[in-house]
């Protein structure tokens, strides 16, 4: 694994590079009206997949751009958002990530996210704990969600996903959260809760390659992960709910997605 950890890094790092390299003149597609996809992202994701596939060519990949709907369950699997945050990024605001992660039969093993605007690289192998860059990382120590900062994001749907995401801020408010950001790279929110930036973290709505690296790390640092009605994360979960562990019981109070 440690030699895996390296090669997603070096990967993750390359990938920061050609984004940057393309922050100058950026040439936006879009696959729908919110969503975007910029020759950034096409060209970080086939720079990714080349130095993987160079080590392990037998292994499948699930990507954001190129390779949709690869079993979350396949034996040896490796999952790549190669632009997390691309709203951000194709008007000019320096808040995306890299992600990459390699699973087995579901379990994530490793994983890497890279922030290249603030040259933070976040990284965790399973039982030996998270870094940022070479240090040691924890997630936050706080007791009470009126201590906490919450962290949320959303979904491109404009329905009961936004609605829903709309009355648990309300609900967070009431129970006098600190504050609340949305900052638009989910990859990012998770490591900031896991390195105590953020003391917890709800999206309603992710795909595995926007969470596979963060949940691992999450956990590695010492937080805790639920799937959206409160059950275990999985890579087949379809959102999150996060948080330090002495919070975790009172966010999922609020944040868990109830269908009544």
């Amino acid at each position: 694994m440690p030699k895996k950890l390296e090669i997603a890094k070096t990967a993750a790092l390359e990938a920061g590079n050609i984004v940057l390299d393309h922050s100058s003149n950026i040439q936006i597609d879009y696959k729908e009206t919110q969503n975007l996809v910029t020759q950034a992202d096409l060209a970080a994701e086939k720079q990714i997949l080349e130095i993987l596939k160079n080590h392990y060519p037998d292994h499948a990949y699930l990507c954001e751009e190129t390779a949709h709907d690869t079993d979350v369950l396949s034996d040896h699997l490796w999952i790549i958002d190669p632009l997390d945050g691309t709203n951000n990024f194709a008007n000019g605001i320096p808040q995306f990530s890299i992600s990459i992660a390699y699973a087995e039969q579901g379990e994530v093993l490793c994983g890497v996210v890279y922030d290249p605007n603030r040259r933070e690289l976040f990284s965790a192998i399973k039982g030996k704990g998270a870094r940022l860059n070479d240090r040691a990382i924890s997630a936050s120590k706080k007791t009470s969600l009126d201590q906490s900062i919450v962290s949320t994001g959303f979904y491109y749907d404009r329905g009961t996903i936004m609605e829903k995401t709309l009355n648990t801020v309300h609900a967070l408010f009431k129970r006098n959260i600190r504050g609340l950001r949305r900052m638009g790279s989910a990859a990012l929110d998770l490591v900031w809760v896991a390195c105590s930036r953020y003391d917890a973290f709800f999206e309603y709505k992710l795909s595995p390659w926007d969470f596979a690296a963060g949940i691992l790390i999450i956990k590695e640092a010492g937080g805790v992960c639920h799937n959206i009605d409160g059950a275990a994360m999985t890579l087949q979960s379809k959102g999150i709910i996060c948080a330090a562990p002495q919070l975790i019981d009172q966010f999922l109070s609020v944040a868990k997605w109830n269908d009544g």
